[in-house]
């Protein structure tokens, strides 16, 4: 048998940030082809210890060992190519076309991350591209490389859900790469990891298996210390019950088994009750929540969906998948009536109180405390059936304790606003809840705190997520938009959509094989590039107003009705923006 080898070691390493230990003592080690999944609530460490690991950050105290000829590579929350540089100066170094055409990693990787290799993709400057498209360009520079270890810090934001199965293929198909990895993805921690690591309270715990056996083993072990509190517990209550009673008799000891992980949740009922919980959803909303009666929806020029007849009831709960650009924020935003549609029309129920989470975040008085803008919307939260819910319990509920709650929101982080922004909604007690990418920033254990709120809510929930596992374990029903003007419906859900994806795609590099391209392609083509660029310069032009009008909202932060004319242009700018890129992702695909 071949002896392990070692790549990287943590030796009673040690790491502070102000007065708060966030690493204390922990001693850790990666070996070859080892893949490992790291959770752990947001501020705990998760990111400090990779950084550690890789060499950005130095430990306060212990040793950090990397093995001599390991090599290393690291992707960071923060994207870091040179904006001035190209798309394959950054992805290819200085490697000549016809080295990195003849590696077939080489084109899978730049296929399925930047949509293909030829030279209109690869010329782009990353200072033009979207966050999005620079996470992509970054992760696709490190997968072209021969690695044997590779540290990935939250790959899969901004990634839709067929390039996340995908990368957890590609990354399957690697046994040889060590993988250390951080994300709130529960589904690609479970298809890429092995064992898992848990960053609290400064010390790394380790559990074997994916995230669903880290669960089942953390389970167990919160089990194992219950029993064994009530034992100490048992034993107290004897012991004082002996000194008043003298000489206890005799007894025979009970014999305690430990019980396999599956009998821990043998007896738990279903996370809900979906019969009581749509007679609710009945009584609040009615028969009809919105119905969509031969609606065409277009962005520009471009027909996203063509002549849909739609229905949502009381109490649905449901999931929309498509690639990015595809129009899923267009389609709720026609629901909710913020986009008329080309033709047809939207009906929309009497006592329907909707709330929308957008992907942009809600500007606040950044002088509130986070419990005070929590208590503006309202008091307490009726959850039916008599329960109900204070401001305070349903900030707690969503991550924010005791302490956090006295947090003035100009100290939040993005991940932080988006909680809050999520914490008002729900205090709105709307019957009709449409969440847009919910879970960025968000934690597991937030991520499961929230998933256990919306079990008990009695509406209609619209989701859109590129998380599969929160799309499945709050979504009952899932409908796709694929690039050909239908909304489909999937009765198989996500494993349906992406062999839907997976067959389009080889019918479209079949028809490219087979049928030859008629002589007047190069001038389409040649119009096409005319059009990507011009909307590029578009692009970069909206991204740069959008710098300003932060920075003037910054300038003049005490001037709230100044900051409610930015805000109000900033929206309009967005949107511009917002609708450049759909139109760029339509002519690019």
């Amino acid at each position: 048998m071949a002896p392990v080898r070692n790549l990287v070691n943590l030796e009673s390493v040690s790491k502070a940030f102000g007065e708060r230990p966030l690493l204390s003592e922990v001693s850790i080690g990666v070996n070859a082809g080892e893949r490992i999944g790291v959770v752990g609530r947001n501020g705990a460490g998760k990111s400090t210890l990779l950084a550690v690991m890789a060499g950005t950050e130095a430990p306060d105290s212990g040793r950090v060992s990397v093995t001599s000829d390991a090599v290393m590579g690291s992707l960071r929350q923060i994207a870091v190519a040179d904006p001035r540089s190209t798309v394959a100066e950054a992805v290819l170094g200085g490697q000549a076309t016809h080295e990195w055409a003849a590696d077939p990693r080489a084109r899978e990787v730049l296929t399925a991350l930047l949509g293909g290799y030829d030279e209109a993709r690869l010329s782009r400057q990353i200072g033009t591209l979207s966050g999005g498209e620079r996470r992509r360009v970054d992760l696709a520079a490190l997968l072209i490389r021969d690695l044997d270890l590779l540290i990935l810090d939250e790959p899969t934001n901004h990634l839709d859900v067929e390039i996340v199965a995908w990368l957890a293929a590609h990354l399957g198909a690697r046994p040889a790469l060590a993988v250390v990895v951080v994300t709130h993805d529960r589904w690609f921690l479970d298809e890429v990891s092995d064992r898992t690591w848990e960053v609290v309270g400064g010390q790394v715990e380790e559990y074997e298996g994916g995230y669903s056996a880290y669960v089942l083993a953390k389970a167990e072990r919160m089990r194992q210390a219950a029993a064994a509190e009530a034992r100490r517990s048992n034993l107290i209550r004897k012991e004082l019950a002996w000194l008043r009673r003298g000489p206890p008799a005799r007894t025979s000891k009970p014999k305690f088994r430990i019980d396999a992980a599956n009998e821990l949740i043998s007896n738990e009922p279903p996370p809900r009750d979906a019969i009581e919980l749509l007679s609710f959803a009945n009584a609040r909303l009615g028969k009809t929540v919105v119905e969509v009666h031969d609606a065409e929806l277009r962005v520009g020029d471009r027909t996203l969906i063509d002549r849909l007849t739609w229905n949502i009831g009381p109490g649905q709960r449901l999931g929309i998948l498509g690639a990015n650009g595809a129009g899923k924020t267009s389609l709720i935003r026609m629901l909710l009536g913020e986009i008329a549609p080309a033709q047809g029309r939207i009906v929309t129920g009497v006592t329907v109180r909707p709330a929308y989470l957008s992907q942009h975040l809600e500007e606040l008085d950044p002088s509130w405390r986070v419990l005070e803008a929590v208590q503006r919307v309202a008091e307490r939260v009726d959850l039916g059936k008599g329960r109900e819910l204070t401001a305070s319990q349903m900030c707690e509920r969503l991550g924010f304790g005791a302490d956090g709650q006295w947090t003035p929101v100009g100290d939040l982080s993005g991940g932080e606003r988006r909680r809050l922004q999520l914490t008002r909604l729900l205090m709105g007690e709307p019957n009709v809840l449409v969440l847009d990418e919910p879970t960025n920033d968000f934690d597991v254990e937030t991520l499961s705190a929230l998933e256990d709120l919306l079990d008990g809510f009695a509406g209609t929930l619209i989701v859109i997520s590129h998380d599969r596992y929160f799309l499945e374990r709050v979504c009952d029903d899932f409908v796709a938009l694929l690039g050909d003007g239908c909304l489909r419906d999937l009765p198989g859900g996500v494993d349906e959509y992406l062999a839907l994806r997976a067959t389009a795609a080889d019918s479209v590099a079949e028809s490219r094989r087979v049928v030859e391209q008629p002589r007047s392609s190069a001038a389409q083509e040649r119009d096409q590039r005319k059009a990507l660029a011009r909307l590029e310069r578009q692009m970069e032009k909206l991204q740069v107003q959008e710098e300003k009008l932060h920075a003037q909202m910054a300038e003049h932060s005490t001037d709230y009705a100044r900051i409610a004319s930015l805000d109000e242009e900033l929206r309009t700018v967005r949107a511009q923006r917002e609708q450049a890129e759909e139109e760029w992702l339509g002519l690019a695909t």
